[in-house]
């Protein structure tokens, strides 16, 4: 059945996958409302707006929310209510990507409440949606009334065996060195987040160039769709106060040299420049009369657009910052590690006013995180968190957890050090790593992943590389042509610049970026001339890195759980654990190690973990005993268990007994048991023969024992 006023647009992507878009179907009474279906994979995009701006309200109030459905993998959500709830932080992180790639298209005085709000309902096998959601949500703007300066759209491209691919399934990306995603409209690149091993500044580039050619391609589709649809008009809207030219041109002339002379003082405390800047407007604002019929609002926003332009041309005039730095310059650091002594590992890592207190734990395999999401579920053996607390600004306001900001700024860390952490296989820890951010001016996430390359190195973790992160700023003039680009950027440059461009990387080369880009027309020429810059600011942290700490400890802190691992054959399995358990508690018991046991298809693999070497041997070699095969020839200092009129059974494994007959037992004849042997006793024996049927054990002592000499006759 044909549905009234549905409009479909399709394209494919480079490896021949046909994309729909549709609207008209679903939703229709949200703004804009577009359906996304790759294959199985079917996205629902609705986008809604408020005609008016709430009283007061200077900025866009936008929502970005990302969800996905159970139902469409067929899946029941765990836990006790069984329905979906608060966003995960994989849907929070993919709502961040969707949302720093629309918000700067928005007009600037456009000020009315806007939620965007994009569902999964059906999932493809191997397809990775998250992918998609951007290009459902700009197509869902475009085919509105919203005032919207897109469309854009974000791909996410991976590189399997030298070849760029654009959307890979998850097999693909498992084979893959490289995970980005980026976003841009037809002209310009406005988003790009990933990670990789260790890639140079080129090879990202070039990654990047190779998604913007399939975007046009998918902002091409959504122009169709939105004329198809007869959306090409937006809403007339009025959210700000009739400008006012000669209150600008006023506050303009008055201010605009105070501004900048400040600004080129240099001055590296923040808060005194603050300080000098808060004076301007304030004095401003007492010369003004009680009965005023200026517009304090039009003022306020002028005296900040004043500020903002001063600094910026200050910049790009003396070629020198807000706080006396060259372009290039790398603010002082300072690091220490081993800080916190009952840690497993610790670091504070200190650059110009930002600080992170870091600290590195470790777990067993009972400490992996579970996942159970939609898309994504198992289990994560690699943690990252990161905490902004108010004070570390000077603010005051209360803690609610984190929040959005928190769980990205801590998911590029964790993606910025996962590079160099060594496999499960050859690390079977949990580790846990925590940043708790003392003081910020600029880049708190950077000094995460410098603070926690530091802490994994005081842990013992023998990570490939240190890895060292510097965010970019820029500021640019487009009638001039002039540009700077800084490194090391303060909150305020992050503030009025054109660029935030955080890189991380080795010496090899990067291993996580993430970039938001405010302006039209970045070039390729001038990305690479940024990441060149970008590379030296790291070697330059990294060196510095190097004097506090420049390997890996040879060894675990002494409060560490050591850890050894056990590989056995699958039928020792329930040897191991015992009936009920019975055996694996008694040794965890008894030992005070923690002894994790999983199936593989090699066989078992037996993970045992203590915080002192004592209990990890004794466990250690309990397991070895009940897992180990008799020899034949070999000694064992057994235990007496049983003693029949034929002999006695003794232990010479845990749960390993042999018959040790009366007559193996001295070379002199026994006539019986006697007082011959006790229930307890300990015995060197000898196992001599292994039944081929039944697997029984014959034990000898006398082989052992001198022969008697012969009596002379």
């Amino acid at each position: 059945m044909a549905i009234p006023n549905a409009i479909k647009k399709t394209f494919n992507l480079p490896d021949g996958r046909e994309i729909s878009i549709e609207t008209g179907k679903l939703a229709k009474q949200a703004d804009g409302s577009v359906e996304v279906r790759m294959g199985d994979t079917i996205l629902l995009a609705t986008v809604v707006s408020n005609k008016e701006a709430r009283e007061g309200v200077d900025f866009l109030p936008m929502s970005v929310d990302y969800q996905e459905k159970f139902a469409s993998s067929g899946k029941i959500p765990g836990g006790f209510l069984k329905r979906e709830g608060k966003l995960s932080d994989y849907e929070v992180l993919t709502s961040r990507l969707v949302d720093r790639a629309l918000r700067p298209l928005f007009p600037s005085d456009y000020h009315a409440e806007t939620q965007v709000f994009i569902q999964l309902f059906s999932l493809g096998e191997n397809d990775l949606p998250d992918a998609l959601a951007a290009l459902a949500a700009s197509a869902a703007l475009t085919a509105s009334d919203i005032p919207f300066a897109g469309p854009i759209s974000e791909v996410r491209v991976a590189r399997v065996d030298g070849k760029m691919i654009v959307n890979p399934d998850a097999k693909q990306l498992e084979e893959s060195d490289i995970d980005m995603i980026i976003a841009a409209t037809m002209d310009n690149i406005m988003m790009v987040e990933g990670e990789m091993e260790e890639i140079s500044e080129e090879e990202m580039v070039e990654a990047i160039n190779f998604a913007h050619d399939a975007i046009k391609i998918q902002c091409q589709a959504q122009l169709d769709l939105a004329k198809d649809a007869g959306k090409t008009e937006k809403r007339e809207y009025n959210h700000e106060e009739e400008p006012d030219a000669e209150l600008e041109k006023e506050i303009f002339d008055k201010y605009y040299q105070q501004f900048y002379d400040i600004a080129a003082k240099g001055l590296a405390d923040k808060h005194e420049r603050a300080r000098l800047f808060s004076e301007i407007k304030d004095g401003y604002f007492e010369s003004l009369p009680d009965e005023t019929e200026i517009s304090l609002t039009l003022a306020k926003s002028y005296l900040n657009a004043t500020q903002k332009k001063a600094i910026r041309n200050a910049t790009l005039e003396t070629r020198s910052r807000l706080d006396g730095r060259k372009l290039d310059e790398i603010r002082p650091i300072w690091s220490e590690v081993d800080y916190l002594p009952s840690a497993h590992g610790s670091a504070v890592f200190t650059r110009g006013e930002t600080q992170s207190l870091t600290t590195v734990t470790l777990g067993t395999k009972l400490d992996e995180q579970m996942i159970d999401g939609a898309v994504h579920s198992g289990y994560n053996k690699f943690i990252l968190h990161y905490n902004f607390p108010a004070f570390s600004t000077g603010e005051a306001r209360p803690n609610r957890g984190p929040g959005r900001r928190e769980v990205g700024h801590g998911n590029l860390a964790m993606r910025a050090l996962k590079q160099v952490i060594p496999s499960p296989e050859e690390l079977p820890y949990t580790i846990r790593v925590v940043s708790d951010i003392l003081e910020s001016n600029g880049s708190s996430s950077m000094a995460t992943v410098c603070a926690g390359s530091l802490g994994l190195m005081d842990a013992g973790i023998p990570i490939k590389s240190a890895v060292s992160g510097i965010a970019m700023g820029l500021i640019s003039d487009a009638e001039t042509g002039k540009y700077a680009i800084l490194s090391d950027i303060l909150g305020d440059e992050d503030h009025i610049g054109d660029m935030d461009f955080k890189v991380t990387g080795t010496e090899k080369g990067i291993t996580a970026c993430q970039m938001d880009i405010k302006v039209d027309g970045l070039s390729s020429e001038l990305m690479m001339e940024a990441l060149n810059q970008a590379k030296a600011g790291r070697d330059h942290i990294r060196n510095e890195m190097a004097k506090t700490i420049a390997a890996p400890r040879e060894d675990y802190k002494p409060n560490a759980p050591r850890v050894v691992n056990i590989e056995i054959d699958r039928e020792m399995i329930g040897a191991v654990i015992g009936p009920g358990g019975k055996v694996v508690q008694e040794i965890q018991k008894t030992t005070g190690a923690t002894v994790v046991i999983e199936e593989t298809e090699k066989g078992g693999k037996i993970n045992v973990f203590a915080v002192n070497k004592e209990s990890l041997d004794a466990a250690v070699k309990w397991i070895k005993g009940i897992v180990a095969k008799p020899e034949v020839g070999e000694v064992y200092d057994g235990v007496v268990k049983a003693i029949q009129p034929y002999g006695a059974f003794v232990e010479i494994m845990p749960g390993k007994d042999g018959l040790l007959h009366i007559s193996e037992i001295k070379h002199e004849k026994i006539e019986n048991m006697e007082g011959v042997l006790e229930i307890g006793e300990e015995v060197k024996v000898k196992l001599i023969d292994i039944d081929k049927k039944t697997g029984k054990l014959r034990l000898s002592r006398k082989v052992l024992l001198p022969k008697p000499e012969k009596e002379e006759k």
